[in-house]
């Protein structure tokens, strides 16, 4: 018997853009260099390595993104333990919606995801970091 889904990723992704900030892709060009401001790239290290990502953006697989930021997990990184704002982002800006509602839920602000995700960086023409 098939499964009987009744809450599709669709409708997940539109909750949670309907909770979280979206930052535009002009907004982050401006301030991914920013000190206050910290790039996490929750794309799969395969992803990130065939692809590039956000110069000094931090890699978060999105399996790991509730453990890292728990400080009471003993996976906790302490860059998520600043006073900094987080912005996330995916390949096309869907996980990424994903992962700052949870961030959010879980305490973390203020947090928002990158507008098209890093398709969109890249076809703006930003910066890009090769990772070899």
């Amino acid at each position: 018997m098939a499964q009987n889904i009744i809450k599709h990723v669709k409708d997940m992704v539109a909750d949670a853009n309907s909770e979280v900030k979206t930052t535009p892709i002009a907004d982050a060009s401006n301030y991914y260099n920013d000190e206050q401001f910290v790039f996490v790239d929750i794309r799969d290290p395969r992803e990130i390595k065939r692809e590039g990502k956000i110069p000094n953006s931090l890699s978060c697989p999105r399996g790991m993104l509730e453990f890292w930021i728990d400080p009471e997990s003993p996976y906790h990184k302490d860059a998520f333990n600043q006073d900094k704002h987080y912005v996330f982002y995916c390949a096309a800006a869907g996980r990424s919606a994903l992962a700052a509602k949870a961030a959010q839920d879980m305490g973390l602000k203020p947090v928002s995801h990158l507008e098209g995700g890093f398709a969109a960086w890249k076809k703006s023409g930003n910066e890009v970091e090769i990772i070899e």
